[in-house]
This record gives structure tokens, sequence and C-alpha cells, in this order.
């Protein structure tokens, strides 16, 4: 039952912080812009394999998908790992997956400023993660007290 609950409080954490990335930026111009990041990565993998990569809405929503799943994935092992500290645990797997968010671009040899572009973007990409982490642990604590 602890992996289901875990499995739950991850997706949910994962959907907060998608609402939170697709909310946003269609309001603020300095909003992190993860899906741009997703949909060139998804571009060049799918290239490198030679397959021709979805476009347009396909391309979006694919990205989204995938975003939704592995940030599920990865949120799921907060609660995976008990529920002693759990919101110490939420924060760092947040803190971790933001700093990730904002460091990784260039490094995988990705267009880094859809993250980076300003000061501010950088802070909220760190923050949304940050969230998804502490939804997560609230989502996890509350369904183990069930």
């Amino acid at each position: 039952m602890k992996v289901l609950k875990a499995i739950l409080a991850g997706f949910a954490g994962a959907a907060a912080l998608n609402i939170l990335h697709e909310t946003v930026r269609r309001f603020n111009s300095d909003a992190p812009r993860v899906d741009l990041v997703g949909e060139e990565a998804l571009t060049r993998s799918m290239n490198s394999l030679n397959l021709e990569a979805p476009t347009g809405n396909n391309l979006y929503a694919a990205t989204l998908a995938g975003d939704i799943i592995s940030n599920g994935i990865y949120y799921s092992a907060i609660g995976m790992a008990g529920s002693k500290n759990i919101y110490l645990k939420g924060a760092l797997a947040g803190l971790t997956a933001g700093l990730g968010a904002i460091k990784l671009p260039e490094k995988m040899g990705l267009d880094d400023e859809p993250v980076t572009k300003t000061d501010k973007t950088k802070i909220l990409t760190v923050a949304w993660y940050l969230i998804g982490g502490l939804v997560t642990a609230a989502v996890f604590d509350q369904l183990k007290k069930k």
C-alpha cells in the first residue's frame, strides 16, 4: 500500500508542478518554459534514433506526458523513503530537481534560455519544483493517515 500511496502522491506533485508551469507561462514572460526544453530534448532524441519527431500540438502533448510521467516517478521516491521528515524530503527533492532543471540543459547540449532567461526565471523554475516536492509530501502525509 505504501508504494501506491507514494505513486499517487508523486503524481499529485507532478500535476501541481505542471499546472504552475502551464498557468504562469501564459501570463508572465519571465516564467520558466520547461516545455520548450523538453520539446527540444524529445526532438533531438528522436532524430538521433532516425525517428520522425512529432510536431506542433503532438510534440507539446508528448512532452507534457513525458514530463508528468518522469516527474511523477521522481517525486514518488519521496514517499518511498518513508514518512519520517517527509516535508524535509519533499523540499530537498524539489530543490534538487529545480537546480537540475536550470543547470543540466546546457550540460546536455540543450538551450537553457527558457529556464535561465532572467534571475526571476531561475528562481521560479526552482520554486515550481520545490512546490511539486512539497505537494508530494503533503499528499503522502495525508494518505498515510488514512
